[in-house]
């Protein structure tokens, strides 16, 4: 018994979860579903969870745009799952005591918990501001970040923190890297894509559609029940329901043809200085 116990133990596969409130409506209806018991979860950052995706320690997990780009020869995107927004995303921000085109040479603290985010905050100071601050990375924390720097980039719930909470108490200026973005593209963006590791995939490609599968069901339930969703994160977040349902209603969880296109749009612009080809291609599970 034991033994059997041990194999199917081995056996599920080894799934990255983002401990951010963005992700919750993509795990709550796992629970809801019965699928939670088939996964080996591990939960981390958006950075740590990527680098473990690489590095083969997960075979299935979210991985920042950035990170996926990069190994994107060893790695296959999950269709019509992401963590994305087409206008405001609320959680990724640029927090400043002055005006963003006033940061040329000012120092800018770069929280240390998605290279996406920071890679967009750069570009969009850089070409759309024409500024280039003094960069330094430091844990999100916007007080301390403050202390030393003229603005600050923040993401997931510390950045929801930071811009509901301490930024209008401390008359600092936010702004929405999400709808920064489409102000200035027109287009989507996706922060994070799900992936899955090639070589899993060509071991288990029924479990890598099962999971698939999961992740999609557990998606849909919860956004059709986001209220309740809210509600239960409520009670143990420092936000209540009214505005988590907000918030999850305005990030976009899909990956379709316009987040797809605002993939590559963000690839060409970062891709030569970020370490991928420009014309990078996205691989999706089924176009093998």
């Amino acid at each position: 018994m034991d033994n059997a116990t041990d194999d199917h133990q081995s056996s599920r596969p080894r799934v990255g979860h983002i401990q951010f409130l963005n992700c919750l409506p993509l795990y709550w209806g796992l629970a809801r579903t019965g699928t939670l018991l088939d996964l080996e979860l591990t939960k981390d950052t958006p950075e740590k969870l990527s680098e473990r995706l690489v590095r083969g320690d997960l075979d299935i997990a979210p991985v920042t745009v950035v990170e996926y780009l990069k190994h994107a020869d060893e790695l296959v995107a999950l269709p019509d799952i992401a963590v994305g927004c087409d206008g405001p995303v609320m959680s990724c921000v640029i927090v400043s005591q002055r005006p963003l085109d006033q940061l040329d040479g000012a120092r800018v603290a770069l929280g240390s918990t998605s290279r996406t985010s920071v890679r967009l905050a750069q570009l969009l100071l850089a070409e759309r501001h024409g500024v280039k601050p003094d960069y330094f990375t430091c844990p999100p924390d916007l007080g301390l970040m403050m202390q030393e720097a003229d603005a600050a980039v923040l993401i997931g719930d510390a950045a929801l923190r930071a811009s509901l909470h301490d930024a209008p108490r401390l008359g600092l200026e936010v702004h929405d890297l999400g709808l920064m973005w489409k102000e200035w593209t027109g287009l989507p963006f996706v922060f994070a894509v799900w992936a899955v590791r090639k070589d899993f995939l060509a071991r288990e490609p029924e479990t890598v559609r099962d999971v698939h599968r999961a992740f999609l069901a557990s998606r849909d339930l919860s956004l059709e029940e986001v209220a309740k969703v809210a509600e239960q994160a409520a009670r143990w977040e420092a936000f209540d329901a009214e505005l988590l349902e907000r918030y999850f209603r305005t990030l976009d969880f899909r990956f379709g043809p316009d987040q797809l296109v605002g993939v590559r749009e963000f690839a060409r612009r970062v891709g030569p200085t970020t370490g991928f080809p420009a014309d990078v291609r996205v691989e999706l599970l089924g176009e093998q």
